[in-house]
């Protein structure tokens, strides 16, 4: 980390820097005058971010020059990587950024137009200046040829700048229907351009399931060059399917607002979309004076951001209405769908990020256990080889009796602390009999696979409370889901005591981290784990004493929830139950039980 003699604002900054979610997105340098001197995108934001202020003598010029003229750091989180290059371009656009490089010609990415025209036309432009409906923009430019072309040979319709009165050649070859020769009625002609509207919507399943039996029939007969050219089709719609939810032309001009808030503090986030572009962003903070509502709030924080954006807008999307705001003055959508309703979902993910950014900060600067805190994570960061502070730990723990009455429980501590409002309780659902590696693996997927497709921010370190096995496999569920969260294990000795702290190396390797029983760090990570098996253990007895758990066995008919706890303790599974005799079901719950639990799984 670089020091003040270079940057006078570096503690505020490393502050920031600690805050910032791993997620994709784009952040914004500013100077001391407020204004944006470099805009960039990043996979990790967080990552990125911190790279500029490290290794400063390796830097370019350029980028020294920069660093030195850093005051704050903006950053706005988004759903996909596509998302961050698109609105990389539009801030870029915006702001003109000292610091980076402009295209001479200032293009833009390109759109598909359906012109506004009797007998319409599919143009590839890259301005806003043809009368007409806009698709895009599409970042990479060979997708989108590649898609004309398939729209091409799936539909045909005409491409003369004038129509004529008799066929042409595209006619000839199969690629126009001649609507100027009366050979194509008008309706047919409009049906043709619905379906490419609806695929450029990305509503082409239909579409995609007629290809496909296109190419199984072709593989049938042993076309397979043809049924090739046809996967590489489907594979460029699916390609297509896939791209931006951040961006489309059919919303014109409007304000998006969203709005979190605790008992002190409420955070809002306000968009600019402009020809379908994110061109404004920004997050705040307010201290609740008095105890005022979300609605309250954005009657007074909705005009004041739409006149400090300059905003055009008359049209504002909200997550409820505010009685509170004149419809002359701004016309409320508070039950958006579709891409209004995307555009909704990304300022609310961005104001929740805010939110944990700004807990976060707090908790680094304010309380008097802050600073020990903080050094106390430091120590564990240095110890383990994390590459950010572990502000933010979750731990996870298995509970059950042989198998029976499976769950697992999660703590997250925040700053050092307990975060119960964070805590979550799981019912085992793929896993029979007591199989504690993959009771793990299924939480910690279920876990990670939901905050990963909701954009939420991961953790800064995963615990698992076991040994080497528990790691590998944590570390097989992260590669599955293609994430890169730290994980590191506790192990216990003979007594069931923690007397060893877990980690990978630099090789990938499973190595010993050394701690003292009497070290801060040792006594909090021997917290932690306490903590989520004291959680796991109390929902697994509350679930068990409330008789919510079914099984298969409670299934067959004359056979209850006490008399199945009784087999599973006994034998340890369902699976296990089937394969007993008649008496050794007899010998543990009697013959007329016995002969019904038999029965079942053998007549």
């Amino acid at each position: 980390m670089i020091d003040a003699s270079i940057n006078p604002n570096i503690e505020h900054i490393a502050l920031r820097l600690k805050t910032i979610p791993e997620s994709p997105g784009v952040y914004q340098h500013i100077d001391s005058e407020g204004k944006v001197i470099y805009v960039g995108k990043a996979r990790n934001l967080q990552r990125r971010v911190s790279s500029y202020f490290s290794h400063y003598d390796d830097k370019s010029a350029k980028i020294k020059m920069l660093v030195r003229s850093v005051c704050d750091i903006r950053v706005t989180v988004v759903a996909t990587e596509v998302d961050a290059l698109l609105l990389e371009n539009s801030l870029i656009k915006r702001y003109q950024p000292r610091y980076n490089s402009m295209l001479k010609d200032d293009k833009s990415y390109p759109y598909l137009c359906i012109t506004d025209e009797e007998y319409p036309r599919l143009l590839y432009t890259r301005r806003h200046n043809i009368r007409g409906q806009y698709y895009g923009p599409y970042p990479n430019g060979r997708i989108l040829r590649e898609l004309q072309d398939i729209i091409r040979q799936l539909f045909t319709y005409r491409t003369c700048n004038v129509m004529g009165n008799r066929p042409c050649m595209k006619y000839q070859i199969g690629l126009c229907g001649a609507p100027c020769a009366e050979k194509q009625s008008k309706e047919e002609y409009q049906a043709t351009f619905e379906s490419i509207k609806r695929l450029l919507k990305g509503d082409f399943g239909d579409i995609l399931n007629e290809m496909k039996q296109q190419m199984y029939a072709a593989a049938e007969k042993l076309q397979f060059e043809k049924a090739e050219a046809i996967k590489g089709k489907i594979r460029l719609l699916e390609e297509y399917q896939g791209r931006s939810t951040v961006v489309d032309t059919n919303v014109k001009d409007v304000d998006v607002v969203s709005i979190v808030s605790d008992e002190r503090y409420a955070y809002v986030n306000f968009m600019r979309i402009k020809h379908g572009a994110i061109i404004y962003s920004i997050s705040n903070e307010a201290k609740k004076q008095l105890d005022e509502s979300d609605a309250d709030i954005l009657a007074t924080v909705v005009p004041a951001l739409h006149e400090q954006s300059k905003s055009t807008a008359a049209e504002v999307i909200l997550p409820f209405a505010v009685p509170d705001l004149p419809e002359e003055y701004l016309k409320q959508t508070t039950e958006p769908r579709g891409d209004r309703r995307k555009l909704l979902e990304l300022s609310q993910r961005n104001v929740e990020s805010y939110q944990k950014q700004c807990r976060h900060q707090r908790a680094l600067t304010q309380g008097d256990a802050a600073p020990q805190a903080v050094k106390l994570l430091e120590r564990l960061q240095k110890a383990l080889g994390l590459p950010t502070l572990p502000m933010e730990i979750e731990c996870f723990d298995n509970s059950n009796i042989q198998g029976a009455y499976p769950v697992a429980g999660m703590v997250r501590f925040t700053a050092g602390k307990p975060n119960r409002n964070e805590y979550r309780k799981f019912n085992i659902k793929s896993v029979e009999g007591p199989d504690d590696y993959a009771s793990m693996a299924e939480v910690i997927e279920r876990r990670y696979r939901r905050l990963h497709e909701d954009g939420s921010p991961l953790p800064n370190l995963l615990i698992v409370d076991g040994g080497e096995g528990q790691m590998h496999m944590a570390q097989g569920v992260m590669h599955e889901l293609g994430l890169s969260i730290p994980i590191a294990g506790l192990a216990k000795d003979d007594r069931h005591r923690t007397n060893e702290l877990l980690r990978f190396d630099n090789h990938g390797e499973i190595a010993v981290v050394g701690l003292k029983p009497t070290d801060a760090v040792f006594h909090l990570l021997e917290q932690i784990q306490n903590e989520v098996h004291r959680f796991a253990i109390t929902f697994h007895k509350d679930k068990r004493s409330k008789g919510t758990f079914r099984t298969a066995l409670t299934d067959i008919p004359g056979i209850g929830e006490k008399t199945a706890h009784e087999l599973l303790l006994r034998f340890g599974s369902v699976k296990q139950v089937q394969l007993q005799t008649l008496d050794d079901l007899t010998t543990a719950i009697g013959p007329a039980k016995a002969a019904l639990v038999y029965n079942h799984y053998h007549q």
